[in-house]
């Protein structure tokens, strides 16, 4: 698929390094094709890493894609640069009457804190309210999915007695759900958190259904009945050093973390982590792109009337 980027976004020269088809502005605009408009709410604090991950995930299928990076504007990021915020991400305000085929909300590391203690919970809320009239399909990650499935639902999570940190084998418990297709029967994904949502929780919303899940894990997967609102308890987009890089932080930040599951060579942390969720990860974003945005979106987005 070719994801049409800025420019000079420093994403792009590391998906062109890897062979991924990056489209620049001048090209798509004389294409007579109408792109999926993707937002992407971006909260984790090194932003670069996520879009890289996140346009990679994207960029397995024909379809043109067309990403906006948008920002909170309650909330000033320590770990990106102002600049790099300024030149590539919008605020809410500046879209708000827009309308787009999907959106992503990412994951954030504030999930030892209770969803109203973090200061940037209203402006989020108030985006994932609009998301329901203004975006086809929404894909929640990792506290992402938290946070979705706490305000659309009121679902809670609870806080694990040690941080859930490796890849991990989760069973496919329905593969005729078009998110999950040409998925084998279990997969293989990355989990980085100390928190969680039950099962028991979300069999009490029967418009939810629980699509895969994990012994150790726990839940990976949960849609709603229409595919609107899509959840996703875990990091399939994470890319091979992601869980390394964390350890090596918590390391030598003196927390004792302990060493990631079913990442390392012989369990050894100086060995290149095995990588084990690739195709998973493609094909996720592929069939919520295909089945979830391409196939069921509005051909013309409107846009409110002031």
């Amino acid at each position: 698929m070719p994801i049409k980027v800025q420019n000079d976004l420093p994403a792009r020269a590391i998906l062109e390094s890897e062979n991924i088809f990056v489209m620049d502005e001048n090209r798509a605009m004389s294409q007579d094709i109408r792109p999926l408009q993707i937002l992407i709410l971006n909260l984790m604090p090194i932003k670069e890493d996520t879009e890289t991950q996140l346009l990679r995930a994207l960029s397995n299928t024909p379809l043109q894609v067309d990403c906006t990076f948008l920002m909170l504007s309650t909330h000033v990021s320590k770990n990106t640069s102002a600049s790099h915020l300024n030149k590539f991400y919008v605020t809410f305000d500046e879209i708000r009457r827009q309308k787009f085929d999907g959106m992503i909300i990412t994951g954030a590391p504030v999930e030892n804190m209770e969803f109203e203690e973090v200061n940037y919970w209203d402006e989020l809320t108030k985006i994932m309210e609009w998301s329901k009239t203004h975006v086809h399909s929404t894909l929640h990650i990792c506290w992402g999915a938290q946070a979705g499935l706490y305000y659309h639902y009121g679902i809670p999570k609870y806080k694990r007695e040690k941080k859930l940190a490796g890849i991990y084998r989760h069973k496919i418990l329905n593969r005729k759900i078009p998110l999950v297709r040409s998925m084998d029967d279990y997969v293989m994904a990355p989990h980085s958190r100390y928190t969680e949502v039950r099962r028991e929780d979300i069999e009490k919303h029967p418009e939810l259904t629980i699509v895969a899940e994990s012994p150790e894990a726990g839940i990976f997967l949960v849609l709603n009945d229409t595919g609107s609102q899509i959840f996703v308890q875990g990091h399939p987009e994470y890319d091979r050093m992601t869980l390394n890089n964390e350890y090596h932080r918590d390391l030598k930040k003196g927390l004792h973390p302990e060493l990631p599951c079913n990442y390392y060579e012989d369990n050894d942390p100086f060995n290149i982590p095995v990588l084990s969720w690739r195709n998973t990860s493609n094909t996720l974003y592929a069939n919520w792109l295909n089945f979830y945005v391409y196939q069921t979106t509005d051909y013309i987005l409107t846009v409110d009337e002031e």
